[in-house]
């Protein structure tokens, strides 16, 4: 039995929608952290702390590569709509460029972030 292997394209197109609904998510929780860091020194000092810990590093992490990844895709989306890269040949070689774009720079705010 053959397994099924998703297309490059797909797989691209796929973490575009899913980087999208998480920073849908993350919205929320990122006005709630400016509303803390606005409304005192000792709430800014809290959610300091708060964030310091791996966590939160983590998951600020995970956020960023979300936003990275989805700026990325949608400058490719963006290319395409202007007529660049509409062809099979053009997908697979924008889905390849965002990928290995999306890689260095979640690994670069990985490095940045600790």
């Amino acid at each position: 039995m053959a397994a099924f292997k998703w297309p490059i394209t797909a797989l691209s197109s796929i973490l575009h929608r899913m980087s999208g609904v998480l920073l849908f998510i993350a919205v929320p929780f990122a006005l709630w952290m400016l509303e803390q860091s606005l409304e005192s020194q000792t709430s800014y000092e809290q959610l300091q702390h708060l964030l310091s810990g791996g966590l939160a590093k983590f998951i600020i992490w995970l956020v960023l590569a979300a936003l990275s990844y989805h700026i990325i895709a949608g400058i490719k989306h963006l290319l395409m709509d202007i007529g660049i890269g509409e062809s099979l040949e053009g997908g697979l070689t924008g889905a390849k460029i965002v990928l290995v774009v999306s890689a260095m720079a979640i690994i670069g705010l990985g490095v940045w972030l600790w």
